[in-house]
């Protein structure tokens, strides 16, 4: 069997187009593309892509996907920086909600929680003390 690599994940949104701009103002992502229908889009997140589907076209596809319920998360996205506290608050600027604010782990990390302009969840950490 080949090794298998994770190479995206795909989020569910009502506007890709609008959820591209919040990530690109929010995080500082680029935008990789958009297709022509604004049906599906995907952003320069390094060797795993982060991309967006419309809810409307995975409905036509029949995959009934369900709306984000921000109060019961089933994930979280994490997004690691140096500079957890300059993050959240350059995403809280962009329109993100305040989940969490700055915290000091016990494991020798620093954390902090959004949610983006569709209700998911975003961590923004550092590295673990120790790693890189």
């Amino acid at each position: 069997m080949s090794k298998l690599t994770f190479k995206y994940t795909i989020l569910y949104v009502k506007n890709v187009a609008d959820t591209l701009t919040f990530f690109e103002t929010a995080f500082g992502f680029k935008r990789a593309m958009l297709h022509e229908s604004g049906d599906y889009g995907e952003l320069d997140t390094g060797d795993t892509t982060l991309s967006f589907s419309s809810i409307a076209l995975m409905s036509t596809l029949g995959k009934n996907p369900s709306e984000v319920d921000s109060k019961s998360p089933a994930f979280e996205l994490a997004f690691q920086t140096d500079d957890v506290a300059g993050a959240l608050a350059k995403a809280i600027g962009a329109g993100a909600t305040l989940i969490q604010k700055v915290e000091e782990m016990p494991w020798g990390q620093t954390t902090a929680y959004v949610s983006d302009n569709n209700g998911f969840l975003i961590e923004l950490c550092s590295p673990i003390s120790g790693q890189s």
